[in-house]
């Protein structure tokens, strides 16, 4: 148990870092901008801190020993243990929030962050 009595999960050190990266972004930046600005400032600061990261990182789905033909991106995976999304709109958190699970699935990683 960390500190504030809380149960810690994995890469929560790192979870934390680019928590406060995203809420610094959002500070200088506001709100209004289209994601990819966001992500170029997401880079910028991941880039400046050392973190190890892959942006638009590809992923193929298996289905019943076949790679189908759709794949997705996942906007960031850090330290090949935590995904992140950026998103930029309200509404909808849901359908975002399932987006993120469905990523974490296919490379069996533990940690997202939306």
């Amino acid at each position: 148990m960390n500190k504030y009595n809380q149960i810690d999960y994995p890469s929560q050190s790192l979870s934390d870092q680019l928590i406060g990266i995203g809420m610094e972004i959002h500070r200088l930046l506001g709100k209004g901008f289209l994601e990819i600005v966001y992500k170029d400032a997401f880079e910028y600061e991941l880039r400046n801190q050392g973190i190890t990261y892959e942006r638009e990182k590809e992923y193929s789905v298996t289905y019943k020993n076949i790679i189908l033909p759709h794949k997705f991106f996942a906007d960031f995976v850090i330290d090949n243990c935590i995904i992140l999304e950026i998103k930029s709109k309200s509404g909808k958190i849901e359908q975002h929030l399932a987006q993120v699970l469905n990523y974490l699935a296919v490379p069996k990683l533990k940690v997202g962050l939306l």
